[in-house]
């Protein structure tokens, strides 16, 4: 049996490797994992100036070593990365007892055993929250009432931990049982941009299998007009050899160097960014040709720092802010050369 690793993808070069290894091939998980499904595609290794490369230039390839094809957002994922952008999940709103006249949000979250594709004709069994992943993207103001009601329909104990503020009986570390459901309380606080995970153990297991996403807590006086994209920066062991094989920013590799993000010149862009990759102790994200205004964690309304790459561990989170001089298409990646090349890489499309 071959075994296809991120090393010998990078030796041979991305497509290659996936071509001439096969994907059917991967060996099998560890002991306790779902097997990785059999692939239904075959990548083939082409320079992107070939026709089969879709048009992209060999810079945009950094010379080609990038997987060939498309993921189908309407095929076995029904999810949309570039939807994800934009996407906010702001519940159901009303008004609780005219004693308080505290807003209510509402929500429902599931979760579910779910196939999905990660590159073109990679298939991971991932475990979602509302069939996709990352989950939705939870977006509230601060001092709004949360309520969010669980069912979960895998066959494994799962939980919600929401980042922030609240009491401990809403932390999320007791599991809700297979079939069973919950429901998280509690005030949104501080404002910021956080995040929620599964908190069953193992944590490596629930969270690297895709149960996250992300909890935007506006300010009461909100922030400036902007294009809002939000990002999940995340990653994919295949193999469950405990090594990512695909890397990505709202889980489909090389998504946005085929579907380039478009901005205008000179309009504010506000990136919110979250690192959950597992198995890897640090991830970063880097702005080709620009800088930009970084809000760690965005619970302050100042920035710490004008740069033109982050360093984010699990976890942690910031709020990036950047208006584009001139039109073109703006390279961003992470700066390990590594997960670029398996995957975390896309481009900004500027226009006048």
């Amino acid at each position: 049996m071959t075994t296809v690793s991120r090393r010998n993808i990078l030796k041979a070069g991305t497509a290659g490797v996936l071509g001439a290894a096969g994907l059917a091939a991967l060996p099998g998980p560890a002991q306790g994992d779902s097997p990785p499904p059999a692939a239904r595609g075959q990548a083939v290794d082409v320079h992107p100036s070939h026709p089969a490369g879709r048009g992209a230039s060999s810079r945009e390839g950094h010379a080609g070593n990038v997987m060939v094809g498309d993921v189908d957002p309407n095929g076995v994922n029904q999810f949309d990365p570039t939807a994800i952008l934009t996407d906010w999940d702001t519940g159901k709103v009303s008004t609780l007892p005219a004693s308080s006249g505290q807003t209510l949000r509402e929500y429902e979250m599931f979760a579910s055993e779910k196939e999905i594709e990660i590159a073109p004709g990679v298939y991971f069994p991932a475990w979602t929250y509302n069939g996709r992943v990352p989950g939705p993207t939870i977006r509230c103001t601060e001092g709004d009432r949360i309520r969010i009601h669980f069912v979960n329909g895998t066959s494994h104990p799962h939980s919600i931990h929401f980042h922030g503020l609240h009491l401990s009986d809403m932390d999320g570390l007791d599991p809700v049982p297979v079939g069973g459901e919950f429901t998280y309380e509690f005030d949104a606080e501080p404002f910021g941009l956080h995040l929620y995970h599964c908190h069953t153990l193992p944590l490596k297991r629930h969270i690297h299998k895709g149960l996250y996403g992300g909890f935007v807590i506006d300010p009461k006086g909100g922030r400036p007009l902007a294009r809002e994209l939000f990002m999940m920066m995340n990653a994919f062991d295949t193999n469950f050899d405990g090594g990512n094989e695909v890397y990505a920013v709202n889980t489909v590799g090389f998504h946005y160097l085929r579907h380039p993000i478009r901005v205008k010149v000179g309009e504010l862009v506000r990136i919110y960014l979250i690192n959950i990759v597992e198995f890897d102790l640090i991830n970063s994200f880097h702005l080709h040709a620009n800088f930009f205004d970084v809000y760690r964690t965005g619970t302050r309304l100042e920035t710490s720092e004008y740069t033109d790459t982050i360093m984010l561990a699990q976890g942690e989170r910031a709020i990036l802010e950047n208006r584009f001089r001139s039109p073109g298409k703006f390279m961003f990646h992470a700066h390990v050369s590594e997960f670029a090349e398996l995957g975390w890489l896309g481009f900004f499309e500027v226009t006048e």
